[in-house]
């Protein structure tokens, strides 16, 4: 096993992970079950360190299977579910906010709960059907509260939640005057820079940049960023116009949006479909991704991070800071899982630590190697 990493096993089957952005002091992970079974459920896991333990609420999640989650990064109670509903025979993706009870719901009443699942404060259901009847992710904005952004089938809308309104700022196109060959869009996510005004899209092979404030607004694209799809994308939170993108080539590439024509760095270490990349947002130069070759990995690209020396730093300067970025390529695999692994998130409070999801509901809790640790803080 690898170095004090530690395994949390669910019933049923899962591929929905997130940190719980809106905590602060504890690392803190939820997690949703993705099963045909009537009820599917929604674990928050809070990890101690110093203990060695995991300790876990669970919630039931009575709406469907989970496929996405994303928690509020404003609002450590809130999250958004993205689910599937079966209509007939038509099987839809809806999306929901769920909102946590405040305290612990067993020292607030002396009634003990009547059922095993921890009752929600609310759950509110977004009205997706005008848009369409295919949602792929409900992202919230990174500056703004009330403000989240809707994927769904070939559109991106824009929603104030205050305001109770929603906008449509963007659309894929087919290239051609018939409507029924749109191909949907795969993901996306708010760019952390821009001043908040940018929405990056994941669409077949291409990234898309939209700015959510005008309609039809491409701010600029990576056409045929992989070979085949692009399953996931993530900003550099420390490096304004670098993002990283994972795709079913296998391969893992960082890109630098001034410059699209070819990326700045990349690896091809899967030998599966790429379904989720990471940067570390505390030391960028560590990239973390997964695959459905049961795999995680620890890459860096530390010659293209906020970390990286400066050609025109002086040398003396330059010596005390090469010590902190380690040299490009692979660092760990990490192959406890037996399944695919479809989703790896960094600890938003500890910058080493992460967990991953396999999709036979193995949650397992690991740390970045204390060599590498050492080596970038000392």
């Amino acid at each position: 096993m690898e170095e004090n990493s530690m395994i949390y096993g669910l019933e049923l089957q899962a591929r929905a992970l997130t940190p719980q952005y809106g905590e602060s002091n504890d690392v803190c992970f939820f997690i949703a079950t993705n099963s045909l079974k009537p009820t599917n459920q929604l674990h928050l896991l809070q990890y101690d360190e110093e203990q060695g333990t995991i300790q876990s609420k669970i919630f039931e999640h009575a709406l469907g299977e989970v496929w996405k989650l994303n928690s509020c990064p404003h609002d450590a109670r809130l999250l958004a579910s993205v689910y599937n509903v079966q209509k007939g025979a038509q099987v839809l993706s809806q999306a929901a906010l769920l909102t946590l009870p405040v305290g612990d719901p067993d020292a607030a009443s002396n009634e003990p709960l009547k059922s095993e699942y921890i009752p929600w404060a609310k759950v509110e259901v977004l009205d997706t059907a005008s848009l369409g009847d295919r949602v792929k992710t409900i992202e919230f904005h990174p500056s703004q509260e009330q403000t989240i952004a809707c994927v769904v089938g070939n559109k991106l809308a824009i929603m104030q939640r205050a305001e109770a309104s929603t906008r449509v700022v963007a659309e894929a196109s087919s290239g051609s005057s018939g409507t029924k060959n749109l191909s949907p869009f795969t993901s996306g996510k708010w760019s952390h820079h821009h001043q908040g005004h940018q929405f990056l899209l994941l669409h077949d092979s291409s990234v898309r940049a939209y700015d959510v404030r005008d309609t039809q607004h491409c701010a600029w694209s990576i056409d045929e960023a992989h070979g085949q799809l692009v399953r996931d994308l993530d900003c550099n939170p420390n490096k304004q116009c670098h993002l990283v993108t994972g795709g079913d080539d296998g391969c893992v590439k960082v890109w630098d949006c001034r410059m699209v024509k070819a990326p700045v760095f990349e690896r091809s270490d899967h030998s599966h479909w790429v379904w989720s990349v990471r940067f570390n947002t505390f030391h960028d130069q560590l990239i973390l991704s997964s695959s459905s070759d049961c795999k995680v990995l620890l890459t860096c690209a530390g010659s293209v991070s906020s970390e990286a020396v400066p050609t025109e730093a002086s040398s003396e300067s330059s010596a005390q800071e090469r010590h902190k970025v380690l040299s490009d390529g692979l660092l760990q695999t990490f192959d406890q899982h037996e399944d695919s692994v479809y989703c790896a998130e960094w600890s938003n409070v500890d910058p080493w630590i992460f967990a991953s999801l396999s999709y036979d509901g193995r949650v397992i809790i690991s740390k970045v190697p204390k060599q590498y640790k050492y080596q970038i803080i000392f």
